[in-house]
């Protein structure tokens, strides 16, 4: 009835379930970020970065299997080498936006938790508060990451060097 799906054929779904799941979580991510930095009461700062929490593990399955299935494809594949540029250029990215979403989700939970602090304790903002939600360093680190991701996406697409 159907023809025989080869290996490749699973593993570059798999591995593109797992492109969609990191950008898909990323790019959510990010607009709970925005919003929280652009809410008026502490409140609805903490319950825009309490919604982030759901998209972390699609962005940490989607990472992981975005690579060990984009790892086992070049295994499957004799025409491509595991040094090629392209293919070295999508570790060091996976790497940097694996550390700088690391870094960024930290200064995420301790901005959360002042909000929530604050909503519980009359739902005014404070100093505090307004100096974390527009920390640039901070907020670079969740930016930063999410460029890596899509710097990753258009390696993968366009493999330069290929």
């Amino acid at each position: 009835m159907f023809p025989p799906v080869s290996t490749f054929d699973w593993l570059l779904m798999l591995h593109i379930t797992g492109a969609f799941l990191l950008i898909g979580g990323s790019v959510a991510a990010g607009i709970f970020n925005t919003f929280a930095m652009r809410a008026e009461r502490p409140s609805d700062t903490a319950f825009m970065l309490r919604m982030v929490r759901p998209t972390l593990p699609l962005i940490g399955i989607g990472s992981i299997a975005a690579l060990i299935f984009g790892l086992w494809l070049v295994h499957e594949q004799t025409e491509v080498k595991l040094f090629s540029f392209w293919i070295v250029a999508a570790l060091v990215l996976w790497v940097v936006m694996g550390a700088l979403g690391s870094a960024g989700g930290k200064h995420q939970e301790k901005t959360r938790a002042v909000a929530e602090r604050l909503a519980a304790a009359g739902d005014t903002s404070d100093d505090e508060l307004r100096t974390l939600l527009h920390d640039t360093r901070g907020n670079a680190m969740s930016w930063l990451a999410g460029l890596a991701a899509l710097l990753l996406l258009i390696d993968m697409i366009w493999k330069p060097g290929q």
